[in-house]
């Protein structure tokens, strides 16, 4: 993508976020280039997505295999109408 420095001005924030998703942007003084704002860390491939998910979705089912944390105890104490069990 290129844009002319006065333009870019007011498009910043938009242009950043360009960047972070991979995009190169071309900014330009009278039709030359003269700087690139470009992302510091390549964006992560869809294999590298899923794998991440994937990480995720199994750490959540070993915590829900591991039972109930401190603030969900009490719920085995106490019955449907909340009396003791």
């Amino acid at each position: 993508m290129e844009i002319a420095i006065h333009e870019a001005k007011g498009k910043l924030s938009g242009l950043i976020k360009a960047a972070e998703t991979g995009e190169h942007v071309v900014l330009t003084r009278h039709g030359r280039p003269v700087a690139e704002i470009k992302p510091l860390i390549a964006p992560k491939t869809a294999a590298e997505k899923r794998e991440a998910l994937m990480a995720i979705a199994l750490r959540a089912r070993d915590k829900q295999a591991q039972g109930a944390d401190a603030a969900h105890a009490a719920d085995f104490l106490y019955d449907d109408t909340g009396m003791p069990s």
